[in-house]
Formats: C-alpha cells, structure tokens, sequence
C-alpha cells in the first residue's frame, strides 16, 4: 500500500516538477539570448508616450532572471507607474534572430542578489552598491519570450 500510495504522490508530482524544469530551462534560454546580444531595448510606458532605452544586464540568479538600474531614474518610476509592465527588444549581432520579451518587474532589494550581480558585471560597482538605496534588482515575473526569425517560426516560451 505504501509504495502504491508514493507511485501515485510521483505521478501527481511530476507535472509540476516538469514545469518547474521547464521554467528553469526557459529562463536560463532567454538569459543566453539576451546575452548574446549584448544589448536589449525596454520599452515602458509615460503617461501616454512609449519610452525606449538601452540594457546591458541580464543575469540569472537563483532562478530568477534580473535586470538593473537605478531608482532614481525615470525607467524605474516608469515601471514602477506601470506595475510593472514592460517589454523588451534585442536583435542578435547577425540580425538572424530577435526577442521580445514581456511580463512584470519585481523589485527585490535582496542584498547577496545585488552583490552576485556587482561581481559579474564590475563596471556598474562606477555607480552603484549593494543596498546603496538606489541600485535596484528587479527581476522578471510571469514572463512571456517570442523568438523571431525571418527563415523560421516564432516560437513562444512562458518563464
């Protein structure tokens, strides 16, 4: 009884273990994306005029994939206005392939979150520190990434 019991608690279980590999997967894919690139566009919203600028950073961290910049800036209060609602653009160097990204920022002033992220990207100890009170971390939540290409289908992933 007890083994048919834990075979029946697996197989419930295995659905959601799957999508969390999935997710995982998904996440780390549009990380190396984003990457590759070098440089994403984010798109937000100011009252009802769309603004457009330049990231640079996109890193995986305990699972979850985060972006930077600083309180201080118009992006953030924008975001922040907006919910967290934004949207991201990147085109590979080659112009063979391109993203766009969507879903909600979510702050998180998680200080080893911050320290992980000065250390992989040294420039940006120029102008920040970890909970310095303007550098954020927000990451990524209920993501949506649609792959393009102009030889192949779009290709939607949920992160």
């Amino acid at each position: 009884m007890k083994t048919f019991l834990l075979a029946a608690c697996l197989m419930l279980a295995a659905p959601a273990l799957k999508a969390q590999t999935n997710i995982k997967e998904n996440i780390n894919e549009v990380a190396a994306f984003l990457k590759e690139c070098q440089v994403f566009f984010i798109a937000t919203n100011e009252g009802n005029q769309p603004r457009v600028r330049p990231f640079g950073v996109a890193e995986v961290v305990d699972g979850k994939l985060y972006l930077t910049t600083g309180r201080k800036k118009d992006v953030y209060k924008q975001i922040k206005a907006n919910d967290g609602r934004f949207e991201i653009c990147a085109l590979k160097k080659d112009n063979s392939a391109w993203i766009r990204i969507s879903g909600k920022l979510v702050d998180d002033n998680n200080e080893a979150v911050q320290k992980t992220i000065l250390d992989r990207h040294k420039y940006l100890g120029q102008m920040y520190s970890a909970n310095d009170g303007n550098f954020a971390t927000p990451y990524i939540t209920d993501g949506e990434a649609r792959f393009f290409s102009f030889s192949g289908e779009e290709r939607k992933i949920k992160f």
